[in-house]
C-alpha cells in the first residue's frame, strides 16, 4: 500500500511537470536572467573541430577560422558556455608537460600545431561573452589503433601500471590509487596555466557492462572489506573529490562539473532498464553534489518520453542546491540518429526550465548548427541572451556596488562611468553589468534591460528619447555573483541633448525669419533670422529648416540631419 501511494505521488508530479512545460511552451514564457546555454564541442575524430589539419604554416589560420565561425554561430544562438574537449584519449590539444599533442590537430600524434589551441579558444570565447570549460575525458585511453599511433608516448607505455585493457580498449585503472594522482596532475596543469571557467569531467566512470572486468587482484589489495560494487563507487568518488579539491585550491572560482549517465538509478515508478549511473558504471553523482564535490552535473539524458521526463525531475530534486544542467540529445533530430520531431527537443528544453534546472547542454555543436530545424528550436527556446548562473554557495564575500556613478548626456549618447570595484586577491578582475531602460523604474532582474557586460569602467548608451531614463551598474565577481545595483534616473530634468548651432549666410533682406520643423511638421524653433542660431533640445534625426521673407513667403527650404 505504501509503495502504491508513493508511486502515485511520483506519477502525479511527472504529469504536473509535463502540463506545466506544455503551458510554458504555449505562453512562450520569457527567458530567465540566469541559465546555462551549453554545448559540447568535440575534437575526437575531428567531429566538430578541427576539420582542417595543419600540414603547412598557412593551415593554422584556416583551422583557427573554423573555430571562430563555429563560435560566431553559437553566439548567434545565445549559447553562453562551451565545453571544449581538451583531453581526448590520453592526449591533449594544448602544449603539455605531461601528455602529447593529439593527432586531431595535425594528423600526427605528438606534433606541435604551431600555436596553443586551448589558449586561442579561451580568448575567442571570452571575446564573445562565453565561458569555456575544459572537457577532460578522464579514464578511456582509446582502442589499439590509437595506442599504436601514439607509440612510445602512449600512457600504456609510460605508465603501464595505471592502465587496464578491457574488451577492445585501454582505460586508466580507477582501482589503482595512483590513477587519481595522475588525473589531478592534468587538472592542475590546465587550471594553473589557463584562464578556463570550468573543468568538465567526462567518462569518470567504469567501462560499460563490466562483467569480467579484470580488477579482482586490485580489489583484494585495496578493497578494505568493501564489496566490489561499493569499492568501485568509492574509487570513482575519490577521483571526483580529489579533482574538485585540486581545482579549488588553485582557483576556487573555476567550476567543476561532470557528465554522468542520464539516469541515476531506478525510480519508484520508472525503471532505468538496467542502465544507470549508480549501478552500471558506479557513479555516485547525486552524492557528489550533496557532499560538495561538484558544482554542476550535466546528466546525459539523450532519451525521450518516460526515459527523460521522470529522470530530469529526479536529478533536480536531488540537486542539493548545486546546478543541474540536463544534456539534450539534439542530434536525435537528424534522420541518421532517429529523426525525432523538433517538438520533442522543444518540449525537453521547456520541461527542464519548468523543473527548475540551471539550464541545458546540447550534444553536440555540429548537430546544433547542422540542422536548420535544430537551430530553429534552440533559438525559439533561447530567443534572448542569459547570464551564466552564479556559484551562490562560494565561500567569499559578495562584491560591493560600484561607487562614483556618473552620467552625462551628449546628444543621444548617455556617457556612463563608475569607480573600479577591487576583486579579491588572486581573483580575475571584476566585470560589470550595465542596465538601461526608458522609463522611471529599473528592474535589474529583467534580462531585457541588460545592455552591456564589460570589464571597463565606462560605457556609452545610445538612446534617442526625451522621456525619463533609468540606468544601473552592478559589479560581477569571478563566481558570477552580482552586487546590488548603483542606480541613476532622471525624469523631467533629464539632461537634454546638446544645443544645435546653425551657421547661416548673411540675410538677403531685412525682416527675414526662420523656423525649424520636425518630420511631422511640428515647429520646434522660430525666431528672427541670424547668421548664428542656437536651437536647443533636438535629438538625432531629420529636420526641416525654412527661411521666410518679410512677406512671410518661404524663400528657402532644406532638410538637414542632426
Amino acid at each position: 500500500m505504501i509503495f502504491f501511494i508513493s508511486a502515485m505521488q511520483n506519477l502525479i508530479k511527472y504529469v504536473a511537470l509535463l502540463l506545466l512545460s506544455t503551458a510554458a511552451m504555449a505562453q512562450n514564457i520569457s527567458s530567465p536572467k540566469y541559465e546555462y546555454r551549453a554545448v559540447w564541442l568535440t575534437t575526437i575524430e575531428n567531429l566538430d573541430w578541427p576539420k582542417k589539419l595543419i600540414k603547412t604554416p598557412s593551415d593554422t589560420l584556416a583551422q583557427q577560422r573554423e573555430l571562430v565561425n563555429i563560435l560566431d554561430s553559437l553566439q548567434a544562438l545565445n549559447v553562453n558556455t562551451v565545453l571544449l574537449q581538451t583531453r581526448v584519449r590520453g592526449d591533449v590539444i594544448y602544449p603539455s608537460a605531461i601528455e602529447p599533442f593529439s593527432h586531431v590537430l595535425t594528423g600526427v600524434s605528438g606534433k606541435n600545431p604551431g600555436y596553443d589551441p586551448l589558449a586561442f579558444a579561451i580568448k575567442e570565447c571570452h571575446k564573445r561573452g562565453m565561458q569555456l570549460h575544459a572537457w577532460i575525458v578522464t579514464l578511456p585511453l582509446g582502442k589499439k589503433e590509437h595506442i599504436k599511433r601514439m607509440g612510445a608516448r602512449s600512457l600504456t607505455r609510460t605508465h603501464r601500471n595505471l592502465c587496464t585493457f578491457y574488451k577492445d580498449s585501454w582505460y586508466m585503472e580507477p582501482g589503482n590509487p595512483a590513477t587519481s594522482d595522475y588525473i589531478c596532475r592534468i587538472v592542475q596543469e590546465i587550471t594553473a596555466n589557463y584562464n578556463v571557467d570550468g573543468i568538465h569531467l567526462d567518462y569518470v566512470r567504469y567501462p560499460d557492462r563490466t562483467a569480467g572486468y579484470p580488477d579482482g587482484k586490485l580489489h583484494r589489495t585495496y578493497g578494505k572489506g568493501l564489496s566490489v560494487a561499493d569499492w568501485r563507487r568509492a574509487n570513482i568518488t575519490n577521483i571526483a573529490k580529489r579533482v574538485y579539491s585540486t581545482v579549488k585550491n588553485i582557483k576556487p572560482w573555476v567550476r567543476v562539473s561532470c557528465a554522468p549517465l542520464g539516469k541515476y538509478d531506478d525510480l519508484t515508478s520508472y525503471s532505468s532498464l538496467g542502465w544507470n549511473a549508480h549501478d552500471a558504471v558506479f557513479q555516485e553523482a547525486q552524492n557528489w553534489v550533496r557532499d560538495g564535490y561538484m558544482d554542476i552535473l550535466f546528466p546525459m539524458l539523450y532519451f525521450k518520453g518516460n526515459n527523460f521526463y521522470p529522470f530530469v525531475l529526479d536529478w533536480q530534486e536531488n540537486s542539493h542546491g548545486r546546478h543541474i544542467v540536463p544534456g539534450i540529445g539534439i542530434y536525435r533530430v537528424l534522420p541518421e540518429y532517429g529523426g525525432w520531431s523538433p517538438m520533442e527537443i522543444k518540449r525537453q528544453l521547456f520541461t527542464s526550465r519548468s523543473a527548475g534546472t540551471a539550464g541545458t547542454a546540447m550534444f553536440r555543436a555540429e548537430h546544433v548548427l547542422k540542422s536548420s530545424s535544430a537551430s530553429a528550436v534552440y533559438l525559439l527556446a533561447y530567443d534572448k541572451p542569459a547570464l551564466v548562473p552564479p556559484l551562490s554557495w562560494a565561500d567569499a564575500p559578495a562584491p560591493q556596488s560600484p561607487a562614483s556613478f556618473t552620467v552625462s548626456r551628449v546628444g543621444d549618447s548617455f556617457n556612463i562611468a563608475w569607480a573600479h570595484v577591487p576583486s579579491l586577491e588572486g581573483h580575475p578582475a571584476m566585470q560589470y553589468n550595465v542596465y538601461a531602460v526608458v522609463g522611471d523604474s529599473m528592474d535589474c532582474e529583467n534580462i531585457d534591460n541588460l545592455v552591456c557586460t564589460t570589464d571597463e569602467t565606462s560605457f556609452v548608451w545610445e538612446c534617442r528619447t526625451n522621456s525619463a531614463v533609468s540606468l544601473a551598474v552592478t559589479a560581477v565577481d569571478a563566481y558570477g555573483r552580482e552586487s546590488e545595483p548603483a542606480v541613476w534616473s532622471c525624469e523631467s530634468s533629464c539632461p537634454a541633448p546638446s544645443p544645435l548651432e546653425l551657421l547661416l549666410p548673411e540675410p538677403r533682406t531685412w525682416g527675414m525669419r526662420l523656423a525649424v520643423y520636425d518630420v511631422f511638421g511640428r515647429c520646434l524653433y522660430s525666431g528672427r533670422y541670424s547668421t548664428r542660431v542656437i536651437v536647443a533640445g533636438l535629438p538625432a534625426g531629420y529636420y526641416w529648416l525654412k527661411v521666410y521673407g518679410n512677406d512671410d513667403r518661404v524663400v528657402e527650404s532644406r532638410c538637414f540631419r542632426r
